[in-house]
């Protein structure tokens, strides 16, 4: 497979994909072809024999990980059903599955969304009487995530949280549930308690390689690497250029460290661009060069010199606007470009606001990343819910959620009731919701005084549960089992109840139906084996936490921040808002103690995003608060060879005015300070 497919393949490239044995780092620029690699590197270790089995590859989002599986099939023609190509998160709910009895969890555990921890903790802290009226859920799930991941310690303000924390993980434990942190933390702990449970896994997968391993965080490092130290066969795919990360516990350094665990590793970098025209890469490499902590490297690119980089300087935050719409009717009437290939990437959302006004007043269809997910819409919420209890019934967080949804006239007093049995007999409330229902519960004294009605509520609810989880389990049967729950709970007159408008009632019963379908699509998927209802849930939870951008298939401009640009690229790109204190953030950098350098690698992959045309904006005022604030232009634009920028001068600001902005500009960062 290597030597016929050899010519499609730079030397740098070939020599990444026929390196099989022994600790290897790719160091992938920008736009170098790393996913052409990882493939075709993982296709010749199976044209050479490996097997399927024993080859374990690693990324950040199910998207990558699905696309690099497709791309595998297509290279050897193999299904490739045992090859393991995964996210971490995936991986280490893998571990946990196989492992659920070394940990005291039955196979159908849960696993927590945002919503679902936010809810356990705001719940858990009213139950213990703690004042967090300053402290919202949010912030307080954050922090719980530092502190498991051992990024934060309780030290200061914070140590008052410590007993919620650990209420918090005991509660997970009841629930048999486990937060997306655990999903990493647990199987890490299990490794490190039971050698011999690491020592299969070792064994099981002898060849790992890593995507994006400059995102990865401390215990993400620790978890692969205790696997690849038997045998040392790991290949870690990374640019230290593009570690914009920090915030969620990634450290660029971990690629330095990598060469201390693993001596000897063999370093291949890919500089070889084939995204950008050379003006573009010219630019992003004089902007780097700036940082201190990298490894040598410059981008180059056989694509040509391309046009110059434009940048635009409005007067306010409203021109700004009119340039970029004018820009994009421009790119698409004289160059044909689709609006889906034209990308606008703003530091922070908030800095949309003209643009969307902008786009919608000239009519140009656009689309925001970021939106509500479709799975978190309260609707469909619901109904996942009571998928949720009917999977595990243990997960008492869920149960309360659906339990008087729809009404069932089940109060604060009888919930109350119901965790005094809990609590008496050491079950979950679903347990007790059966022991207050079983016949003798009155003369045995488990009722107190929850009246007649509320038992038949109570019963009817446990028969839903019960019959539904009866229903999903049969081959062929997730859909219908789901159909037949909503129908039997009337959620489709429910939502006629709860809005005034009957037209929003009947869009959210079509999200409801849309999720059957979904889940019908699922059930009848061919790559599924053995399809279950726990699986579903639990693969969308990590479709929605793995933060997967997939990107909207009608023609629309993409409008998002530079994080959630990471890994795309489109022929015309705007970075509006680049203005010091906004691009780099005034906030980010004072929390660093003055660094810059990781907001001098976003504004590198804002600038690495664009294959043609590059276009940069600073308003000279913005309004922050509602009143306008004079501005000045990143520094980062200074750092960009003059001759590579051209202004644009178009009813915005006069010629000698530009010309003159233009030359403050540049002597105000002439000088350019020691790296």
């Amino acid at each position: 497979m290597t030597r016929s497919r050899g010519p499609e393949l730079n030397p740098e490239q070939l020599r990444a994909v026929n390196t099989h044995e022994g600790p290897l780092i790719i160091i992938a620029g920008a736009g170098s072809g790393k996913t052409r690699v990882i493939t075709y590197r993982v296709a010749s270790m199976l044209d050479r024999g490996i097997a399927e089995g024993s080859i374990l590859a690693v990324t950040f989002t199910k998207k990558a990980a699905a696309e690099m599986r497709h791309r595998v099939r297509e290279l050897t023609g193999r299904k490739a059903t045992k090859l393991s190509i995964s996210t971490f998160h995936a991986f280490g709910l893998r571990v946990l599955s196989e492992c659920h009895d070394l940990i005291g969890y039955k196979r159908d555990f849960t696993v927590f969304d945002e919503t679902d921890r936010e809810g356990l903790i705001k719940d858990l802290a009213r139950e213990m009487k703690l004042d967090v009226s300053k402290t919202p859920p949010s912030l307080l799930a954050t922090i719980f995530s530092k502190v498991k991941t051992g990024r934060q310690k309780w030290e200061g303000p914070i140590a008052a949280f410590e007993p919620l924390y650990r209420e918090y993980n005991r509660a997970l434990g009841l629930y048999q549930a486990f937060d997306f942190d655990d999903l990493i933390v647990a199987p890490l702990a299990l490794f490190e308690r039971r050698p011999e449970t690491l020592a299969v896994y070792q064994e099981r997968f002898r060849y790992i390689m890593v995507d994006e391993f400059q995102d990865t965080s401390d215990i993400q490092y620790r978890l692969i690497t205790a696997l690849a130290r038997a045998h040392g066969n790991i290949c870690v795919v990374g640019d230290e250029d593009q570690s914009i990360y920090s915030f969620r516990g990634a450290h660029f350094r971990n690629l330095l460290r990598f060469e201390n665990d693993f001596p000897g590793a063999l370093e291949i970098k890919l500089e070889r661009n084939y995204r950008s025209s050379l003006s573009i890469l010219d630019a992003a490499n004089s902007i780097i060069l700036n940082n201190a902590e990298r490894k040598p490297k410059a981008l180059r690119t056989d694509r040509g010199s391309g046009e110059p980089i434009t940048l635009a300087l409005p007067q306010t935050e409203a021109e700004e606007g009119e340039f970029i719409v004018g820009r994009i009717r421009t790119e698409a009437q004289k160059h044909r470009v689709p609006y889906r290939e034209i990308g606008i990437l703003v530091r922070a959302n908030h800095l949309t606001r003209a643009i969307e006004e902008a786009l919608l007043r000239h009519r140009i269809p656009y689309v925001v990343s970021g939106g509500m997910s479709f799975f978190n819409r309260k609707e469909v919420k619901d109904v996942l819910s009571y998928l949720t209890v009917t999977v595990n019934p243990d997960d008492d967080l869920s149960l309360l959620r659906v339990i008087n949804t729809p009404r069932r006239g089940l109060g604060q007093a009888v919930l109350e009731e119901l965790v005094g049995i809990a609590r008496r007999h050491s079950v979950s409330l679903f347990g007790a919701l059966k022991l207050a229902t079983a016949p003798g519960a009155a003369e045995a004294g488990e009722i107190g005084s929850i009246s007649a009605r509320a038992r038949a509520e109570m019963r009817g609810f446990v028969d839903i549960i019960e019959t539904t989880r009866s229903a999903v389990r049969a081959r062929g049967g997730l859909a219908a089992g789901v159909r037949t729950l909503v129908e039997r709970i009337d959620y489709q007159s429910w939502l006629l109840s709860q809005h005034k408008k009957e037209d929003v009632a009947r869009w959210k019963f079509q999200n409801v139906e849309s999720l059957v379908n979904s889940i019908a699509d699922y059930d009848s998927d061919p790559e599924n084996a053995s399809p279950s209802l726990r699986d579903y849930l639990i693969g969308i939870n990590l479709l929605q936490m793995e933060e997967n951008k997939d990107k909207d298939e009608i023609d629309k401009v993409n409008l998002m921040t530079v994080h959630a640009a990471k890994g795309l690229e489109f022929e015309v790109v705007f970075i509006a808002g680049a203005e010091e204190g906004l691009f780099p953030h005034e906030r980010t950098v004072n929390e660093a103690n003055g660094d810059v350098e990781e907001e001098r690698r976003l504004f590198y992959v804002a600038v690495t995003r664009a294959k043609r045309k590059l276009y940069i904006s600073a308003a000279a005022t913005r309004r922050r608060l509602g009143v306008p604030i004079e501005s000045s232009p990143s520094s980062f634009i200074a750092e960009i060879p003059q001759e590579l920028l051209e202004k644009f001068e178009e009813k915005i600001v006069a010629e000698d005015e530009a010309g003159e902005y233009f030359g403050r500009l540049k002597d105000r960062f002439a000088a350019k300070p020691e790296t």
